[in-house]
């Protein structure tokens, strides 16, 4: 008994540590997964450094994102879930 009461303090620290660090970055990179498997061509969107534009052409890991300034090629982990839908929740 004297033994699972000393081991006890660390088998809480790892269940804190799982709930507040782990499982949310898990459900983000989740979260993440999703959207980028969902685009479509026409959908307005922005990246991570920043760029609007409009998905013009898709792949299976690549976007053409078109600009004002013309078509840049990036890759599908380039665009930025939480600013696309700030975006998409402004119209």
């Amino acid at each position: 008994m004297e033994k699972f009461l000393s081991i006890l303090p660390y088998i809480l620290m790892i269940g804190v540590f799982y709930f507040l660090m782990i499982r949310p970055q898990q459900k983000r990179a989740k979260a993440e997964r999703e959207f980028e498997s969902n685009l479509k061509v026409g959908d307005r969107i922005i990246t991570k450094s920043g760029i609007h534009g409009k998905i013009a052409e898709l792949a299976e890991t690549t976007v053409v994102v078109e600009t004002m300034s013309g078509k840049l090629k990036m890759e599908r982990s380039a665009i930025s879930l939480e600013l696309s839908k700030a975006l998409q929740a402004k119209k």
